[in-house]
């Protein structure tokens, strides 16, 4: 899925789910910065409470996520690194598998916008022939998901941009 052509360019665009673009007043360095970090992602994303990774080309993601169709319930989840492009792309997929036949591919896109502004925003897309259906059953769910974890980071970023400019000038 991830080896050869992009599978961005040949998914069925009913079967996205894409959360809302965020402006963020911080570099993208940073943006990429807090995305790399996954030991921290516990402290400020409120989907994905634990992440592990060496986030080479290839290797397993494991995370544990929120339900959020069950209230306090989380679950674990593993992916493996598709994309890596430093300020620019983060992705992880789901291969197809006999055993779990849902294929998916998740991006989070930063877009420089300026030396000290960005902008953010991330995209699951449900591939294969069960794509249009995991959609209808998960896509709400998912959006909500990753709209909270869009603000959370920009709240995130801009809180750590400000000290650290604040410790700059002082």
């Amino acid at each position: 899925m991830c080896d050869g052509e992009d599978p961005r360019t040949w998914f069925n665009p009913d079967a996205v789910v894409r959360s809302e673009r965020v402006e963020i007043d911080a570099p993208a360095a940073l943006i990429w910065e807090i995305l790399t970090d996954l030991p921290r992602y516990g402290e400020w994303n409120p989907f994905c409470i634990a992440a592990e990774s060496t986030l080479e080309m290839g290797a397993p993601v494991h995370m544990t996520l929120k339900s959020y169709t069950e209230p306090d319930a989380t679950f674990p989840n593993c992916e493996y690194v598709c994309a890596f492009e430093p300020e620019k792309l983060l992705s992880w997929q789901l291969p197809y598998d006999d055993a779990w036949p849902y294929p998916a591919r998740r991006d989070q896109i930063i877009e420089a916008l300026g030396p000290e502004r960005c902008a953010y925003h991330s995209t699951d897309a449900f591939l294969g022939d069960t794509g249009i259906h995991v959609m209808r059953f998960c896509g709400p769910w998912v959006k909500r998901a990753f709209d909270d974890t869009a603000q959370a980071l920009k709240a995130r970023a801009e809180a750590i941009h400000a000290r650290r400019k604040e410790a700059a000038t002082a």
